[in-house]
Parts: structure tokens; sequence; C-alpha cells
């Protein structure tokens, strides 16, 4: 495993980083929400929001709070939470909400996100604690019914499952490929990307993926986003070690809120045993990793991806990901490549396919804190600072070099940067 990670920037040049994040959390600030950056992400992202509040929580809990109440304004009656609220049009994005039609309070899209939130509200609540419960107990409820949400529509035998690339996360990864490669686009939507307006095309996903993108969006608008509807004929079913690590934690933290605040939480515990015999299935004996499942052609992916190392993030200890990891960062040195270099579908600029992202680093560096693996998880916050100190507050970096890549001012990587990266313990 390596041990001395690039050079960091020093004490006067972090409290200009600090300056620097403060000044991108204000400047993309929309009053009660944040958008990711200006420009080529204008609205509310579900799970940056959750990142944002945390940036927020280190100067103004009131505000990180705030960042929350309004993603949850957003929720539908079935209890998904949407992964972009449209709070104001925006012509220069697209899809806006008219190619998603959506049905929710708010004009939003018409999937969800990977549930950061409940962990991350966790944390700002503890943070809190000495004020009140309030706004916690405002939001459980609504926490509850997004999980319950998950385990109803996206859960097969404990994996939790992406209906849209989009849901994941992850929207490029080669995970995805082979159930992408199976949907005939025919009849898409004519559009226009307005993305690569902003950011090099080779940085972003290709006119393949987006043409199948696209198609699966008019696949949930046609039937009015029938949830049961497109379980059965959604042709896009993967199941995802980042969703299903990550609500696994969220589960873990929503449940000791709940028991904090003197709540039955005897569902969620139901929800966190099926979840744990689950994950296991994701594990591929071929690659010895966990990876992505596709249910509609009853095969694994074969990607080592960033979302593999989430398993210390859900509570799991497994040391042949250990062993992953320490052969992958003795390759890298700017955090933990979203593919893995020795793969040939690597690519270390095309956003997740092989770049490293802060949020990412930040999980899987809790994750292995939380499990013990104290110098691991030092080494990804060396990396990630690293890069940050390099490069600035990029949406994504480069795993060899550190160059910026994506959007630019970028709301959670500055939010990381606060609430994790610069820390002394390395911990949210």
């Amino acid at each position: 495993m390596q041990t001395s990670p690039a050079a960091t920037a020093t004490a006067p040049e972090m409290q200009a980083l600090n300056k620097a994040a403060l000044k991108i959390l204000h400047g993309n600030d929309r009053g009660d929400y944040t958008v990711p950056t200006h420009g080529l992400y204008p609205y509310q992202w579900n799970w940056d929001s959750a990142f944002a509040a945390m940036g927020f929580a280190q100067i103004d809990l009131d505000r990180a709070w705030r960042e929350f109440e309004t993603l949850f304004s957003g929720q539908w009656d079935n209890g998904m939470v949407p992964h972009i609220l449209f709070h104001q049009v925006d012509p220069g994005y697209f899809p806006g909400p008219d190619i998603w039609g959506g049905h929710g309070p708010i004009p939003s899209s018409g999937i969800s996100q990977p549930p950061v939130a409940a962990t991350l509200i966790r944390r700002i609540w503890e943070m809190d604690k000495a004020r009140s419960d309030r706004p916690l107990r405002a939001l459980f409820p609504k926490l509850v019914a997004w999980h319950r949400w998950f385990m109803k529509w996206r859960c097969e035998d404990g994996m939790i499952c992406a209906s849209h690339p989009w849901e994941s996360g992850r929207d490029n990864a080669p995970d995805w490929d082979g159930a992408m490669a199976a949907i005939d686009p025919a009849g898409v939507t004519p559009y226009e990307r307005r993305d690569t307006t902003h950011v090099d095309p080779h940085m972003r996903p290709t006119r393949q993926d987006y043409d199948r993108y696209i198609w699966l969006v008019d696949l949930g608008r046609n039937c009015n986003w029938d949830e049961a509807e497109l379980k059965a004929t959604n042709p896009f079913r993967v199941a995802d070690p980042a969703l299903s690590f990550i609500l696994l934690r969220a589960n873990r933290d929503l449940a000791e809120m709940g028991q904090a605040l003197g709540l039955d939480t005897s569902e969620i515990s139901a929800w966190i045993t099926l979840q744990e015999a689950g994950v296991q299935r994701l594990f591929n004996p071929a690659i010895n990793a966990y990876d992505a499942f596709d249910l509609r052609q009853n095969r694994f992916a074969g990607s080592l991806s960033n979302a593999s190392f989430l398993c210390w993030y859900g509570g799991l200890e497994n040391p042949r990901m250990g062993q992953h990891f320490d052969r992958i960062m003795q390759a890298v040195s700017h955090g933990v490549p979203s593919h893995d270099p020795e793969s040939p579908r690597f690519d270390r600029k095309r956003y997740w396919r092989g770049p490293s992202w802060a949020v990412m680093n930040t999980l899987i560096g809790i994750g292995l804190k939380d499990q013990g693996h104290d110098l691991r998880a030092e080494l990804v916050r060396a990396h990630t600072r690293a890069a940050i100190s390099k490069s600035g507050f990029a949406e994504y970096f480069d795993p060899l070099d550190g160059s910026p890549a994506g959007g630019e001012a970028f709301t959670w990587t500055a939010a990381v940067w606060l609430s994790w990266a610069a820390k002394d313990d390395g911990r949210v």
C-alpha cells in the first residue's frame, strides 16, 4: 500500500482553500437549496444537496437543515425523492421538466439518486444535538418513506437496483455497459445536448450513452412513472453496489436516530437484515470483488469500481477488497479511481470510467475509518487533499496526475474539503 501521497498544501494555502471553498458554497447557494455548479447543473440535485448540507454545517447549521428541508419538499406521494428538483426553469439544461413529466409537488425528474441523506443528516444532528431534535423529527418520517420506496421498488433479494444509470449517480460507469448495449434506442425523442457546451465532450458520456439515457426517460414518462409497470418492463434493472451499500449504511443510521428519538425501528431492522444478506450476492468470484449485477441478463458486469470499495461504508469487511484497494492505490496518487486502472475500459478523464471523485473518496474513507483501517482511510483523504490542493474544486480529477476535469467551482467538492478532506481527524 502506498504510504506517502502527493504533497498537500501548506498552512497558508489551506486557509486560502478554506476561503475559496466557502466562496463556492455561497456562490452556488440559491437561498434554500444549492446548485452543483453554475451553468452545467443549474438545479437542485439529490445527493449533491446532502453533501452541500455537510459543507454548510461547518459554518451554519440552520442553513444545513434548510438544504434537506428543501430537498424533501419535492418528495412524491409514493415516497420517492427525485434526483433533480427544477425550482426555476433554466433553458441551458437538458433534459428539463417537460421531458421528464414528473408528478411530484415540485417539477422534477422521475428517478431518485443514492440515499446518502440519512447518514449525513445523522452527522448534522449529532453536531446540533445541544439545540433541539425538532429538525430531525420533522425529516425522520420522510426519510423512512423514501427508504421504504427503495425497499419496495428497487430491492431484489436484498440488492438495490438502479432503473436508470442516472439513478446510480455513476452515469456512464462500465457497470452499465452490458445493460445499455441491450437497449435499442430507436424512436428516442430528438434532443440537443447542453452538457458538452460547458465541458469538454471527451470528459462526458458519449452520444450512444445519451441516446439510451433519453430513451429510458421516455419510457418512464410514457407510463407516467408507474413503478409497477417499470419494474415489469424496463430493460435496465441493474443491482448496484453503490446503491446497495449506501442504503444499507443509511438504514443503519436511520435506525440509530429512530431509537434515539424513542421510535419503533423494527421495520428498518428488517430491511437491514435483508440487505446484509443481499449485498453478499453482489460479490463476483470471477473478479473477487463486489460488482454490479444485471437482473435482466442474469450476469455480472465484471467491473471493479470505486463503488466496490463502499463495502466498508456499508459495514462489511472483506480481505479481498483490501487487496484490491492496496493494488489500485499503488497505481494512483489523487484518489480512488472510478474504475480499475488495469482494466481496458479505464479512461482517466471520462466521467465515471476512471476519474477520482471527492465525494466517493469521502464515503470510502469514512467506511475504512469506521472499520479500523486507519492508514488506508488516511491515504484516501491525503490523496483527496492533494487533488484539491493542486487543482481546486473541480467536479472530478484525473487519478494519476490530479488534473481537474468536468465542471468547475463544484459545490460538493468544496463541501468535502470543508467537512472531511481538510480536517485533522478524517471524520465527517
